[in-house]
């Protein structure tokens, strides 16, 4: 199985979904680092304000888990106290 649409009842694309799912739990944390690590830069640069911090929080915030909205918020509260 190579992509969702080509999945077929029977398919032996099972290992890969599974694969998939924790391929995608590990990037999360990847990404989380990945965008501390540039908005941390825009704060030294001067270039990335505790308002866009907060905007880009009420943007996201929505589309997450309480789980992962307090991590966001967490991480909000840092940078801005950079």
């Amino acid at each position: 199985m190579k992509d969702f649409l080509s999945y077929e009842e029977g398919d032996n694309g099972k290992d890969e979904i599974g694969q998939a799912i924790a391929s995608a739990a590990k990037g999360e944390g990847e990404l989380l680092k990945e965008i501390y690590a540039r908005a941390a830069e825009g704060k030294r640069a001067g270039t990335l304000t505790n308002e866009q911090i907060d905007d880009f929080c009420a943007r996201f915030a929505p589309m997450l888990d309480a789980g992962k909205r307090k991590k966001l918020y967490r991480l909000a509260e840092q940078l801005k106290r950079m």
